[in-house]
């Protein structure tokens, strides 16, 4: 199989997918190394296709013409985490991403693609078992989330349960 052969697959196997496709998985199934579909997925994406990489794998971007998508900004400390992503899960809404303001760098953003209370244990452990920071340990706590929901009353909600948390930035 050739690299344009063996990328056409990968799509298939992204379009498909249910949940975030590991380097490695895909490495297995197509009998190269983890470092070739990196190269894949980069051309990929240099080609338009909106493939997301996630801490669990890749993922094919869909998007739906119904999709309610916000930012909102937040501030708090490491050991609230859990309890934010919880309560925006419990809530309805889907977390995509992380971003932070760098001084250097400018908009840093991490994929989360957290769904479920089990995505979110997930995050969780794999951040305590690390050593890693949180991007926002960067930012004194401050950072956004993009935020996928059904509607402007989810987000609402959320907003306010954030709020009585102490978690949602404000002035």
């Amino acid at each position: 199989m050739d690299g344009a052969q063996r990328r056409s697959e990968i799509l298939s196997v992204l379009e498909v997918a249910e949940a975030p496709v590991s380097a490695g998985k895909l490495a297995g199934k197509f009998v190269v190394s983890r470092q070739i579909i990196v190269g894949d997925v980069a051309l990929l994406r240099a080609a338009g296709h909106e493939i997301v990489a996630t801490a669990r794998g890749y993922l094919l971007e869909r998007k739906e013409p119904t999709d309610f998508i916000r930012k909102i900004a937040c501030q708090h400390q490491p050991n609230q985490t859990e309890d934010e992503l919880s309560c925006i899960v419990a809530l309805g809404g889907e977390i995509l991403d992380v971003i932070v303001e760098h001084p250097i760098y400018g908009e840093l953003t991490g994929n989360l693609r957290i769904r479920t209370q089990e995505d979110v244990k997930r995050f969780i452990n794999s951040y305590k078992k690390s050593n890693a920071s949180l991007l926002s340990e960067l930012t004194g706590g401050i950072h956004l989330h993009t935020i996928r929901c059904e509607n402007e009353e989810v987000l609402k909600k959320i907003k306010q349960a954030l709020l009585e948390k102490g978690i949602l930035y404000q002035d």
